[in-house]
């Protein structure tokens, strides 16, 4: 489960600090040495329509053995060689249309100084942001501001051949949604992406699956992760994704890594554990898909670890199946020893919690938490990249042997570098909120990553019986989980306990600055987003609004929280954190009583009433006041290059970590180094 798939434009945390030995001197000096690297490093790469691109560093990579470096390597290769894979899923004509897109690109000889061609332009750059022509947020069809006769000029110019249906649906109104959550209609049948077949309905997906059956019940298979639901002379089909079956050409790539990967693992456990993968990939077998997670989340030691396969269920309108992802990590050891604390205090959070008690689990196994540095990432990881991430995301899996929670110190540390603070001081209240912003904001949001991923997700339990969240909350399954994770964060973040662990010097400044950044950009800032008159659809977005909401309206008679307006500008002053806090405390114990009760129409009630709808006064303000800004919404990055020197008798040597020409470089080379899927229709 991801974090925040896109971060907001105000400054976020960073978890990278250089203190890499004793005594206390040597930590100050290698801090100011880390810090003078980062500012001459410069983490902008360009920026177009609503995005920026930016990159990030390998800190660390020096330090890593050769044997080590070759497991990056080939992970690395193993995540990028199922690139297609992720193209394809978001929609049947993504691959087809980016390869002509990219000849007209690479081959056009006429006039590049033309408005026209800078919008064609803009648009392949947008098409490559978002892996498809779908926008990576807002799932709206990414629109050309050039007409089709210009298009069909650049066609002809390049001798660019495209079908008939693809070059229609880039400018038509067909199929406008990639992942369509709205209320009271077909999702599967309204959304885009390319997990089901023509004619498949929400109700042939629930009877398929409502039919199978766990062979163990208490340890439920993830029926649909690793397949396309199709219909074959009426009949319902899965078409599996492994080696011989759907995506198997570039399935076959990534198995042939993997293996080279299994070669130089660092441990017994942690090469099991890729055998297993590599087992999965090639039967796509789910029951090897748990013995993986199983043998993954207990290989826990080394200096190497990854996220490798079809994952994340936010593009499944009904939450079943997994995009493809990858990201290849280096632990950050000096980091993860210092919040290694949540993971050791999980059962004092549980038992603390405001949840009810049958709610609670008797014990939190395995959790544990590391700081890592990306050293790349494909798939639905990039160029938009979570900041944390907790997995597996198996209930019982969780339950009976826990999990594993990171956070992308590298990314959030460019992220840091590459933002300002100008849009924070339009949105605060007053100089108090930004001064706490400013001191406590980056420590603040650390830490809600971290109690998040760690505390979150790994808390609370499903009544005996109930189903999995994906069968019982069904649409608002996301949502619904990344709200309840979130609420467990901002209910500790106000909690003593923290200072007591040692994780900060002043709880009470600490959680208020979380809580002020929170409500502002929950019911105002993250509007920059949303076309006005748009509702929200997208899971994290909902989750905040929902959550920020219904503590706004709960508070309202108490004040907890201020609606103020100061010349023609409104705001959102929170006068009571402590009444907040316990605001937030209700609505996480509702929360997971939905999650363990299975009580969908309380889910839905929630998400509906206060997640989807948005106040158009305000959203117009917001856009108006977000005018006098350049820089873009969202951010994503280039992923560094690794260049291995080999000997004659071709063996690796050395691997060099270089840095992308520009964002274009990099996508025509992937497509043309990784292009291992036809234009699967």
């Amino acid at each position: 489960m991801k974090l925040n798939r896109i971060l907001f434009f105000i400054a976020i945390t960073s978890l990278l600090i250089a203190c890499k030995k004793d005594p206390k001197v040597q930590d100050q000096i290698d801090q100011q040495e880390q810090e003078t690297v980062e500012e001459k490093f410069d983490h902008v790469v360009e920026q177009f329509a609503d995005l920026k691109i930016l990159r990030y560093q390998i800190p660390g990579w020096d330090n890593l053995t050769l044997k080590e470096q070759k497991l990056v390597y080939y992970l690395i290769q193993a995540g990028l060689s199922g690139r297609d894979i992720m193209w394809d899923q978001n929609y049947r004509y993504n691959l087809t249309i980016r390869k002509a897109l990219e000849r007209i690109y690479t081959s056009y000889d006429g006039d590049k100084n033309s408005e026209d061609w800078k919008a064609f332009e803009t648009y392949v750059k947008r098409v490559w942001f978002s892996n498809g022509i779908h926008h990576h947020y807002s799932n709206d069809k990414i629109k050309p501001e050039f007409s089709r006769d210009y298009f069909s000029s650049l066609l002809a110019a390049t001798s660019t051949e495209v079908s008939k249906e693809a070059y229609e649906v880039i400018f038509n109104d067909e199929d406008a949604k990639k992942v369509n959550q709205a209320k009271g209609v077909d999702n599967v049948a309204l959304s885009a992406v390319n997990f089901y077949g023509p004619g498949v309905t929400n109700a042939d997906v629930e009877s398929f699956y409502g039919k199978m059956k766990s062979p163990n019940p208490d340890k439920p298979l993830s029926f649909g992760l690793n397949s396309q639901l199709v219909k074959e002379n009426g009949t319902l089909k899965e078409r599996v994704y492994k080696s011989g079956g759907l995506y198997g050409s570039a399935i076959d790539e990534i198995i042939k890594w993997l293996e080279k990967a299994k070669e130089v693992a660092e441990n017994e456990a942690q090469g099991d554990a890729l055998g297993l993968l590599i087992e999965y990939y090639k039967t796509g077998n789910l029951q090897t898909w748990d013995d993986y997670n199983v043998a993954w989340t207990a290989a826990t030691e080394g200096n190497i670890d990854y996220i490798n396969s079809f994952i994340e269920v936010y593009n499944d309108p009904l939450g079943y199946r997994g995009s493809y992802e990858t990201i290849v990590e280096i632990k950050d050891f000096d980091m993860s020893k210092k919040m290694e604390v949540l993971s050791e205090n999980a059962q004092w959070f549980e038992d603390n919690s405001p949840l009810m008690e049958e709610h609670k689990k008797d014990s939190v196994v395995g959790v544990t938490y590391k700081v890592v540095a990306v050293a790349g990432e494909a798939g639905d990881a990039s160029p938009s990249t979570p900041i944390g991430v907790n997995l597996p995301n198996a209930n019982w899996i969780r339950a009976a042997v826990g999990s594993k929670s990171v956070s992308l110190g590298n990314i959030i540390s460019a992220y840091n570098n590459a933002g300002g603070s100008g849009r924070l001081k339009e949105f605060v209240h007053d100089d108090e909120e930004f001064e706490l912003e400013e001191k406590y904001g980056q420590l603040a949001d650390k830490l809600h990553t971290a109690l998040h991923e760690v505390v979150g997700h790994a808390s609370g339990q499903l009544n005996p019986g109930v189903g999995e969240t994906k069968e019982t909350l069904k649409n608002y399954a996301s949502t619904m989980e990344e709200g309840r994770a979130d609420l467990v964060g901002l209910y500790y973040l106000m909690d003593p306990k923290l200072q007591e662990l040692g994780l900060v010097e002043d709880w009470e400044k600490t959680g208020k600055a979380a809580y002020d950044g929170y409500i502002r950009n929950g019911l105002m800032t993250q509007l920059i987003r949303l076309n006005l008159g748009d509702d929200v659809e997208e899971a994290h977005m909902r989750n905040r609004q929902w959550v920020s909401a219904w503590a706004f309206e709960k508070g309202a008679k108490d004040g907890v929280i201020e609606k103020v307006t100061k010349d023609g500008k409104t705001y959102y002053d929170i006068k009571d954190y402590k009444k907040l806090r316990d605001i937030f405390g209700q609505l996480l114990r509702e929360t997971q009583r939905i999650k363990s009760e299975g009580d969908y129409k309380a889910a839905e009630a929630l998400v509906e009433g206060y997640g989807v709808k948005v106040d158009q006064a305000i959203h117009a303000e917001v856009l108006k006041r977000n005018e006098q800004f350049t820089s873009a919404p969202y951010s994503g990055f280039v992923n560094p290059v690794l260049v291995p020197e080999m000997d004659e008798n071709g063996e690796i040597t050395k691997i060099k970590v270089t840095q992308p020409e520009d964002f274009a470089t990099q996508m025509l080379d992937y497509s043309k180094n990784y292009n291992f899927l036809p234009e699967v229709n």
